[in-house]
């Protein structure tokens, strides 16, 4: 685990490995509060510091595994508070069933019973709004610290040009998402796969940016009549490696199907 602190708030590195593919995901925790909880195979490395710092509660921006992995953990043993949107509560209460893949990943993800979110959620010191920022997952949302411009932002972000997503995934709705929460003033985000983001605002212009570019596009190529894997074989000649280990549950091809199956005009 590696472990750094940005003014008030540290974040947790946790790291895992499933032959030779890798994934990283943070934690974060300000003010008692602790954001997300990472994937279970994670919980020896985090649970020093889990033991070491006191927890008041636990808030989740979204359902997926590598969220809320460590979340039955903290509940049975810190009995504390876990905060979801009020929609995903029932998800969250039945053991997560994964594919395969994401189970040798990130491990299981036992259930347990949070609470809902609010329109804001308190700490000791800081006020959060809690923002419904569908497009990655259906209940996902961000937290926002209107009075020191301070972002968490979940899996709003990750990192600027997405070559692939999940089936279940909607760009159109990561689009509107981006749009609403670029109305904010943050600079400060905090990003659960790429850390801490300095100049928050600014990276997550460029993913909107890359996405309205890319729905340009495959909205051309499919009203000149190309297929799906035409537009795919286009826009995304090479298919990074998760491709295969999901089994395309990531695929490039989801990027196109989700834009043309979300479009009005399609």
């Amino acid at each position: 685990m590696e472990l750094n602190q940005h003014g008030e708030v540290m974040s947790l590195l946790g790291n895992v490995r499933y032959g030779n593919f890798s994934m990283s995901v943070y934690v974060f925790y300000i003010d008692h509060m602790l954001v997300d909880t990472g994937a279970s195979r994670m919980l020896q490395v985090f649970k020093p510091f889990y033991l070491e710092h006191a927890i008041e509660f636990v808030s989740l921006t979204h359902v997926h595994e590598d969220h809320t992995g460590t979340a039955a953990w903290l509940q049975r043993e810190k009995n504390v508070p876990i905060y979801i949107r009020k929609e995903a509560i029932e998800d969250c209460e039945r053991e997560a069933t994964l594919p395969l893949y994401r189970e040798k990943i990130w491990g299981d993800r036992k259930p347990f019973s949070p609470l809902p979110y609010g329109d804001e959620i308190q700490c000791n010191k800081h006020t959060y709004d809690v923002i419904h920022t569908p497009g990655h997952e259906k209940n996902h949302t961000v937290l926002f610290d209107k009075d020191r411009g301070r972002l968490f932002s979940g899996d709003l972000y990750l990192h600027d040009e997405p070559k692939v997503i999940m089936e279940s995934e909607s760009i159109n709705d990561m689009i509107q998402s981006i749009q609403e929460v670029l109305k904010l003033d943050f600079q400060e985000m905090f990003c659960q796969h790429s850390g801490f983001i300095p100049n928050g605002k600014e990276a997550l212009q460029r993913k909107l940016n890359y996405l309205e570019d890319v729905k340009g596009r495959v909205m051309m190529f499919h009203h000149k009549g190309y297929s799906i894997k035409e537009i795919n074989n286009l826009l995304f000649s090479t298919a990074p490696k998760i491709v295969e280990h999901s089994n395309h549950e990531y695929d490039t091809r989801h990027i196109i199907r989700s834009i043309i199956e979300g479009s009005n005009d399609s």
